[in-house]
């Protein structure tokens, strides 16, 4: 129940120009004496509420037998004025102030639970309590069914809804409350049969060689449009609006090509840019890469 401490900001004056001297020195006093009074008049405000602290001290040390009765609202009424007192702290004494009158009532509140839980309420006390506080005034009756309707049993259950009522807190998912263990059933190994005859794998003829990917493909197809048009745009050449895929295989098979230094991409003077066929010779080509890579 502590504030943070606020600081006024010191007032320092600034020096005046030569020709204004007066007139700043007069306006100086006069800021000096209103915060000369500014500081007194705060200054008395604080005594005043540390004063009222230390009546509600002597109030809780005095009056402690009242305070610690059951039955008595003046513990509710010093804690409400303390509260009321607290709106007003912000300087580091008035929190030292409110600290131990804080400090006070907790010990008068220590000793009150410690009392009852020493002597302890009776039944008796118990049942004074409740006639006492929620009992029907209605006078005597000799009917069974008045002498049942002693006490306003609706009164104690809204005086005590509080306790009772539903809090927010952590709910666990624990499924149905009726689902059965299920029975493992019994493990049942197959009988293992001895294999009757030998097997012998069929042998998978590979004189075809191997086949052309499609990678392979886009690349022989690329390098073929190269061939017949020499230079292509580079957008024209590896860009389809309709498939994103496709157009990443593009650009993976021109990769290729221009690793293996059969094409080459260009800028030009208009800033386009261009895929033009690398001529190099056949021998040196059919030396550097593979067979189904060559197109005649």
């Amino acid at each position: 129940m502590t504030r943070p401490v606020k600081r006024e900001p010191r007032i320092t004056p600034h020096p005046a120009a030569g020709g204004s001297t007066s007139s700043s020195s007069s306006k100086l006093i006069n800021g000096g004496a209103e915060t000369s009074d500014m500081v007194s008049r705060e200054a008395t405000e604080r005594r005043l509420l540390r004063s009222l602290y230390r009546d509600v001290k002597r109030i809780i040390t005095d009056e402690r037998e009242d305070v610690e009765r059951v039955d008595s609202d003046k513990f509710n009424s010093i804690i409400n004025q303390v509260e009321d007192l607290h709106k007003s702290v912000q300087k580091p004494r008035e929190q030292v102030a409110d600290a131990e009158a804080l400090l006070d009532i907790t010990n008068s509140l220590v000793a009150l639970v410690k009392a009852h839980g020493n002597d302890g309420i009776t039944p008796s006390d118990f049942v004074n309590g409740l006639l006492r506080d929620f009992g029907r005034q209605d006078g005597p009756s000799t009917s069974d069914e008045s002498s049942r309707n002693l006490v306003a049993w609706k009164d104690i259950g809204l005086a005590v809804s509080h306790i009772f009522s539903g809090c927010p807190g952590c709910h666990t998912m624990v499924g149905p409350m009726d689902t059965e263990l299920k029975q493992r059933k019994a493990v049942v190994g197959r009988r293992r049969t001895r294999p009757t005859g030998s097997v012998q794998p069929e042998e998978v003829n590979d004189s075809g060689g191997k086949e052309r990917t499609d990678t392979d493909k886009n690349m022989a197809t690329m390098f073929s449009i190269l061939k017949n048009k020499r230079s292509v745009k580079l957008e024209n050449l590896v860009l389809n609006r309709k498939s994103f895929a496709q157009t990443v295989e593009n650009l993976f098979a021109l990769s290729f090509l221009v690793k293996d230094g059969r094409a080459e991409i260009k800028v030009n003077e208009n800033g386009w840019h261009l895929v033009c066929k690398i001529f190099i010779n056949a021998f040196i080509l059919k030396c550097l890469l593979p067979p189904c890579f060559l197109i005649v």
